[in-house]
């Protein structure tokens, strides 16, 4: 069988190709769809960053496949379940067995079929064996940073065989003491591929409240501060930090809001910001949250956890004043069932997983579509609900671009 690194013409041509994918002039309908964000959050550097990511991914899968024993079972049709069966998988590893799935179809190695009702896969071709550190090796190369992304996924990825067989909880393993810091680098700004997030978010935000002269912002699972930062940087640079009357920076981790108050208070010493712990699947008027009180909810891949994602928005809404904005950042899926790669890090993790599901605004947990998010904002309430950029445009030009803001404006005054 040959290596990855003996297969450059055949395996490795839709990489190299990807990895040339360009912006701006190359693609002026790209840029024209992005040209209300500051130009330099979306560099040639990070699309190729991307297109690596994704193709590490497909790696993964496949060796996943070796390392959870599928191939020995897919030489007849088989489905999801029947496979958490037959190899006596957990069934809350359903979803991240259907990703895998779902990957494997791209590398060519599996086929599918579906009758309507169930979609089953079979072996087409013999898997390749994944050269994952020529991949690393790339991405470095490509930029330096990418080693957080890299380093979670791998992490991740090497617990998915003991996760399946219920040995080792996602959650136990991934916010553990090794896991930790792997998250507090890859939720950092210096993390092209996580970082843009916050900036999309950001830039959407400061817009909707260029208007307003006062500013009163509630921000939702802030983590250890990355989307706090970049909010409070844009709101300088436009020149609307003396509106700002309060911040109040909410996340009910401990260790993070601690992280994120020692940051910020120390950068900002002048500013009227305020630190709290905020459950938003609980009421939040019970947790210190008046109706009415704000001119922004502001939230970074925090909403999709929600177990209640309509309650959640709507409590959101109640939180603002007459006028005022929810926008949240989030990595938006651009195609239903698309996989994505962050998806590696996330599908174990119970907070993602043990959500109501929704089949108009949340067929299944995990990352939702733009045309899904419009339509949950407009039945908690919200009038302009609106998607930046425009994700269903911008799919058609490039299919990998995972990052939006979600935004929506309460006009009725709140009760």
């Amino acid at each position: 069988m040959k290596s990855l690194g003996e297969q450059n013409e055949s395996m490795n041509a839709p990489l190299l190709d990807a990895l040339k994918f360009k912006t701006g002039p190359s693609d002026p309908r790209l840029a024209e769809c992005l040209k209300e964000f500051p130009p330099a959050i979306f560099s040639e550097r990070l699309y190729q960053s991307i297109e690596l990511m994704e193709r590490y991914s497909i790696e993964l899968a496949l060796d996943l496949l070796g390392r959870l024993n599928l191939g020995e079972q897919l030489g007849a049709w088989r489905s999801a379940d029947e496979l958490c069966g037959v190899l006596d998988f957990q069934p809350r590893f359903r979803l991240a067995l259907q990703w895998i799935l779902a990957r494997l179809l791209e590398s060519g190695c599996i086929q599918v079929q579906d009758d309507g009702a169930t979609r089953s896969y079979r072996l087409r071709n013999t898997p390749w064996k994944p050269d994952l550190k020529y991949l690393r090796a790339l991405g470095l190369n490509i930029d330096p940073a990418n080693a957080a992304t890299l380093d979670l996924l791998d992490y991740a990825a090497s617990a998915y065989p003991a996760v399946a067989t219920g040995r080792l909880s996602g959650d136990h393993n991934l916010f553990g003491p090794q896991g930790i810091p792997l998250w507090l680098n890859y939720f950092n700004n210096d993390n092209p591929t996580y970082a843009v997030n916050n900036w999309v978010g950001a830039a959407a935000a400061a817009d909707r409240l260029s208007s307003r002269p006062a500013l009163r912002v509630l921000e939702i699972g802030a983590g250890t501060g990355s989307a706090t930062e970049i909010l409070l940087k844009l709101f300088d640079e436009r020149r609307l930090l003396p509106r700002l009357e309060c911040y109040v920076v909410t996340e009910p981790n401990t260790y993070f809001r601690r992280c994120n108050q020692r940051k910020l208070a120390a950068q900002y010493p002048n500013l009227p910001l305020e630190w709290a712990s905020l459950d938003l699947d609980l009421p939040w008027s019970a947790q210190g949250i008046a109706s009415g009180e704000f001119d922004l909810v502001y939230a970074v891949n925090v909403m999709h956890i929600s177990k209640n994602l309509l309650f959640s928005l709507n409590k959101a809404r109640s939180a603002l004043a007459a006028g005022g904005w929810l926008v949240i950042g989030e990595c938006v899926r651009p195609y239903d069932n698309q996989p994505m790669y962050p998806e590696v890090m996330f599908q174990i993790l119970e907070s993602f997983t043990n959500v109501q599901t929704d089949e108009e605004i949340r067929p299944n947990p995990g990352f939702l579509t733009a045309e899904q998010w419009r339509r949950a904002f407009s039945r908690a309430g919200f009038t302009r609900a609106e998607v930046a950029p425009d994700i269903e445009r911008i799919r058609e030009i490039y299919p990998h671009f995972f990052t939006g803001a979600i935004c929506g404006q309460n006009t009725a005054t709140a009760k």
